[in-house]
């Protein structure tokens, strides 16, 4: 990864924390998201003993995955605090009351505050963008997984904020927009972090704005601010802003300029143990 993608893990903690009070108006894309995703459990048997919402933001999967996990402990881990605590908030007080709520944990994805084998499933919606690297954190993900458990994500792909990217082209020499990894590089760092059986699918989501200021005031609510090393410091020229305007009217349809999302999908299980007929363990050698 280019040095000027890099995130910077300090303002990005800081940008989700000024966002958290507004998070939930703003992130129809992110509700819709996880929407999409709930219904895909519906075709999973499995009944962990504890869960890990993996970039919880406000919970907005905590309610759904309660219902459908009644029975187990759910730890809603976000890397900004104040999201952690309308998570926690979220949650009925009498099921705090007698124990039965979120266990908010505020942390990095690439350096989970779990130990090892400690969930039987994670789950993740959108926050894999938002990591520097995501083997480390697929690793991290393997690492808190029990023999046989889940690890079910979303997060964009490369696709994502096309319009916007093609709009800043030339416009200036810093970095705008996030990079984002392609569907088939995931399934890759999936088998080699040893996830077993990935599956993976993606689709494409467009919301459409009267102006790309719109767009920008969007992004902004959500704390998706450019985090990028590579980003200006300072305010962005006029200049700037005009020729982005400009660029991105010509993306113009129907009225509405366009602004893509490329969903990926994915889930795959951190594989059982390999065992002998009377249950001893098999250890592979390798060649040296």
């Amino acid at each position: 990864m280019s040095n000027d993608l890099a995130l910077d893990k300090r303002l990005l903690r800081q940008s989700f924390e000024k966002a958290a009070a507004g998070y939930d108006a703003a992130a129809v894309l992110q509700h819709e998201i996880c929407r999409r995703m709930l219904p895909r459990l519906d075709y999973i048997k499995h009944q962990p003993a504890a869960l890990l919402d993996a970039g919880s933001g406000t919970g907005n999967a905590v309610t759904a995955l309660r219902a459908r996990y009644p029975q187990a402990t759910l730890y809603a881990l976000d890397i900004a605090y104040a999201m952690v605590r309308r998570a926690r908030a979220g949650v009925p007080w009498w099921q705090r009351l007698r124990g039965r709520g979120v266990l908010p944990v505020c942390g990095d994805i690439e350096r989970l505050p779990l130990r090892a084998a400690a969930v039987g499933m994670v789950w993740s919606n959108l926050a894999l963008q938002w990591v520097n690297d995501p083997p480390r954190a697929f690793a991290e993900f393997r690492r808190v997984l029990t023999p046989g458990g889940l690890l079910m994500f979303s997060t964009f792909g490369p696709d994502t904020l096309q319009e916007l990217r093609a709009a800043y082209q030339g416009a200036d020499g810093y970095t705008h927009v996030n990079r984002f990894i392609d569907m088939h590089d995931l399934g890759d760092m999936l088998v080699h972090a040893g996830f077993a059986n990935p599956v993976m699918d993606m689709e494409y989501m467009t919301l459409t704005y009267p102006d790309v200021l719109a767009l920008m005031r969007d992004l902004k609510a959500i704390g998706a601010h450019n985090v990028t090393a590579g980003r200006r410091r300072g305010m962005t020229a006029r200049a700037t802003l005009a020729a982005v305007e400009r660029n991105y009217e010509a993306m113009r349809r129907d009225g509405r300029l366009p602004a893509t999302f490329e969903v990926i999908y994915g889930h795959a299980w951190a594989p059982q143990p390999r065992t002998t007929a009377d249950g001893k363990p098999v250890i592979p050698i390798r060649a040296g």
